[in-house]
């Protein structure tokens, strides 16, 4: 767990009401789309969490549900909320959402514009508050992994990176800074340019790099 320590450090903003005892296991609700659908999966990084949960001592003190769905943008997230994440009765939820929002805008004419990525973000983190469940929120790590500025998306990506951490600020969640950690990550270990398989699959979906390098991010904040 210490190969990404350096950059975890710049990336994480922790707050300290994860810091909480119980009797029961933490139940933790991953909610997102195709990324976290995959993440349940051997190799994922739900799966990853389970795995080192258990080899630090913990794995009966927390229990992670998978909550993803292929394709799924932020207002998606919000229409399922009762049937996928409320029903569940989390103590924490992590919302990992965003590419969809950003890449289907070129990929299929589609996407969800600024105005009203926020709005439903807005929602789904006060929705959590009013039920006093904790927010966890990721921004999105990657839409293509060149180091010289070239994805195309790389502009909208760090937009809406920027907004998400902003809707967290307001309403007290803490932050993974995946887009940060990637962008860190990437600077030092590609120096070929290459436009996928430094942390990704296909320039977006996660390789067993990528799924360790979240999956202690997220123990990172999730665990004390």
């Amino acid at each position: 767990m210490q190969i990404f320590k350096k950059i975890l450090r710049l990336s994480l903003f922790s707050l300290p009401f994860l810091a909480f005892k119980q009797d029961k296991p933490l139940r933790v609700v991953f909610f997102g789309d195709s990324i976290t659908q995959a993440a349940v999966n051997p190799g994922g990084y739900i799966d990853r969490m389970n795995k080192i949960l258990a080899t630090a001592g913990k794995k009966d003190q927390y229990e992670l549900i998978g909550a993803g769905v292929s394709g799924n943008k932020v207002y998606d997230l919000f229409l399922r909320m009762d049937d996928d994440v409320m029903a569940k009765q989390p103590n924490v939820v992590v919302v990992y959402v965003g590419v969809n929002d950003v890449w289907h805008k070129r990929l299929l004419g589609t996407g969800t514009d600024a105005d009203k990525f926020v709005k439903f973000y807005d929602a789904i983190l006060k929705k959590l508050a009013a039920n006093k469940i904790k927010a966890i929120v990721c921004t999105p790590a990657a839409i293509g992994e060149k180091t010289d500025h070239s994805n195309d998306q790389d502009g909208d990506l760090n937009q809406y990176s920027k907004l998400i951490r902003e809707v967290a600020q307001r309403n007290n969640a803490a932050v993974c800074d995946l887009r940060q950690l990637f962008l860190a990550y990437n600077l030092k270990n590609n120096p070929e340019n290459k436009e996928a398989n430094i942390l990704t699959t296909d320039r977006v979906h996660l390789n067993q790099l990528g799924n360790q390098m979240v999956a202690e991010s997220l123990y990172a904040l999730i665990v004390q």
